[in-house]
């Protein structure tokens, strides 16, 4: 059976060799991205606020969106109860979206899998949607995330299936920061997108 292949603007994402040509094809996507997700049934938000509200108190902040694009997380999370949220993403186009939603105190245009410009710490909790994925950010990322984090703190992460097989799940449980506590079953996160490789939501817990 032929393999299918993503097609539209996800196709550009996927192909793209660079983090600037991925920030450019976002930005260009920005104005129809949530249409077009939500039309394609997209899952990775919705199960990772529901992980994080599980896993986290109520009321605990700050909270960081690691990849926040049109700023699908950070309204959810304030109507739950979480009341300061940042966000960064690699597309300003993107982050322009989601500073007119509002639910977010900053919002940052920075690349994930580099140093970051924040405290140790600095973050109750940490979720990311829709990044940890083929051709974007793999487990190099990582490190910071938790370095961020405070101890005791909560991440929630989606992985493609591939990555967490490859590289995400060895990166888990070799490092001395983070430990397991939950993950999903894999799914699809894309219903409406043949394309979809499985991929699953993961919690971990900043020792």
């Amino acid at each position: 059976m032929k393999k299918q292949e993503h097609t539209g603007p996800l196709a550009s994402v996927y192909a793209a060799r660079s983090p600037e040509e991925i920030a450019a094809h976002y930005d260009a996507w920005a104005g129809a991205y949530d249409t077009d997700m939500s039309q394609a049934g997209y899952r990775h938000p919705s199960v990772a606020v529901a992980l994080l509200a599980r896993h986290l108190e109520a009321g605990a902040s700050p909270i960081l969106d690691a990849g926040a694009g049109t700023g699908l997380v950070g309204g959810w999370l304030g109507i739950l109860g979480y009341p300061t949220v940042d966000g960064l993403d690699i597309s300003q186009g993107m982050l322009d979206v989601a500073k007119a939603k509002g639910g977010y105190r900053d919002l940052h245009c920075l690349a994930l899998g580099k140093d970051l410009p924040f405290e140790d710490g600095a973050y109750k909790a940490v979720i990311s949607t829709g990044v940890f994925t083929t051709g974007h950010v793999g487990a190099e990322a990582l490190p910071e995330l938790a370095r961020i984090t405070a101890p005791g703190g909560t991440l929630v992460i989606t992985v493609k299936g591939t990555l967490w097989t490859d590289s995400m799940a060895a990166a888990v449980a070799d490092s001395d920061k983070l430990t397991m506590v939950a993950t999903t079953e894999p799914y699809v996160s894309m219903p409406g997108d043949a394309a979809t490789a499985p991929g699953r939501a993961v919690v971990l817990r900043r020792t």
